[in-house]
């Protein structure tokens, strides 16, 4: 079992960026821009490793490599986004990975793609400025189009065979990355449980008891295997089961109007852990979009659009719109959920102010996008 933190370690310092492996500040899929680059790399790196894993890091500074985090980003559905632009589509995975001298809600993202197989990976479909048909392949560490020639040929399967091999997990990585969790969470009852005698999973979370069932919150869930961490959050609620074979998360999140509000089941992830020392992670989207009244979804619809206005101009706000400025991210989702579909680019055009007003709100806002995308890509 391949330890993810060591892999990205020996990623970085394998030189610079490659036809195999990719490094990025950040992830930006929320734009069509982004999307669009996102893609591109997917479509070069798969049709340049047609015979072994390729990757992409995120989090690190282009220059030098150093390590400086991203938030964490728990879209199980990014498959679904590569399926519906890519035609071929190489199997990708994206995974949180924490690195000790990173805060609690920053990780490096590692997105690994699998070996298409001589399959040429193209554009499905136009999106930004790249249009359908269009083949992309690495040259050095730039993703280029290509038109003619196009011919697919395996060159790195012994250096990424090299590095893999050079990342493996044994019982020192194990126990240590217990001993750092423990002590890291030690404010938020952090235990663990051991699977199939091989997997070990832990998780810290602020427990409390409603209706004799157990719900938390500041939780962190950890494979410690793989150096993954499968769940983060501050705000949300979520329940945990588990028995031998399985580790069951269901994720709530608290919605509503007027200080009417309700815990939704979002999202349920279930990992099952098999005897032959393998594992599988499915998730399935719980969630069912409350419904409001059109009149007043008007109201708050153009009391948001006021909001944004006076935040642009800089006009000072009185008490009760700073109020309703602190949940203009979660009314405008509503509003997205009740069919209207425009409350969505108002969302993604209030970003900068907000994130300049307040990062209590910002990080509302983000929450309110990883919603959003969860619901989109399903």
């Amino acid at each position: 079992m391949i330890n993810k933190r060591l892999l990205i370690k020996n990623l970085l310092a394998h030189n610079d960026e490659n036809s195999f492996y990719d490094k990025k500040r950040q992830l930006n899929i929320g734009e069509k821009e982004g999307k669009a680059k996102f893609l591109k790399h997917i479509c070069a790196l798969s049709n340049s490793n047609p015979e072994n894993n390729s990757y992409i890091v995120i989090g690190v500074e282009d220059e030098d490599s150093k390590i400086v985090g991203i938030d964490f980003f728990d879209d199980s559905k990014i498959q679904n986004l590569v399926n519906a632009y890519l035609t071929n589509p190489p199997i990708i995975s994206y995974e949180n990975i924490p690195f000790p001298h990173l805060p609690d809600n920053l990780v490096v993202g590692l997105v690994t793609i699998r070996p298409n197989h001589g399959k040429i990976c193209s554009f499905r479909k136009n999106i930004w400025k790249y249009y359908g048909g269009s083949v992309f392949l690495r040259d050095g560490s730039i993703s280029m189009p290509k038109v003619f020639d196009i011919e697919i040929k395996d060159v790195n399967s012994s250096q990424v065979a090299s590095i893999e091999n050079h990342s493996h997990n044994n019982i020192e990585y194990t126990l240590d990355g217990v001993f750092d969790f423990m002590k890291k969470r030690r404010d938020y009852n952090p235990t663990y449980k051991v699977f199939k005698e091989y997997f070990v999973v832990c998780w810290a979370g602020k427990e409390k008891k409603m209706k004799n069932e157990s719900y938390f919150s500041r939780v962190d869930i950890e494979l410690i295997n793989e150096q993954v961490k499968l769940f983060y959050s501050d705000l949300d609620e979520v329940s945990i089961s588990l028995d031998k074979d399985f580790f069951r998360i269901i994720e709530y999140v608290h919605l509503g109007l007027h200080d009417q509000f309700k815990y939704y089941p979002l999202e349920e992830v279930m990992i099952r852990f098999r005897d032959n020392g393998s594992y599988d992670i499915d998730s399935k989207l719980l969630f069912e979009p409350p419904r409001f009244d059109k009149r007043t979804l008007y109201h708050i619809y153009n009391t948001n659009k006021t909001l944004i206005q006076k935040l642009e101009k800089g006009y000072e706000l009185t008490p009760g719109q700073k109020k309703d400025l602190k949940n203009l991210p979660s009314t405008y989702l509503l509003c997205y959920l009740n069919n209207f579909k425009e409350a969505l680019t108002k969302l993604e055009e209030a970003k900068p102010y907000l994130k300049a007003y307040n990062q209590e709100i910002y990080q509302s806002y983000k929450e309110s996008m990883r919603i959003l995308r969860k619901v989109k890509y399903n």
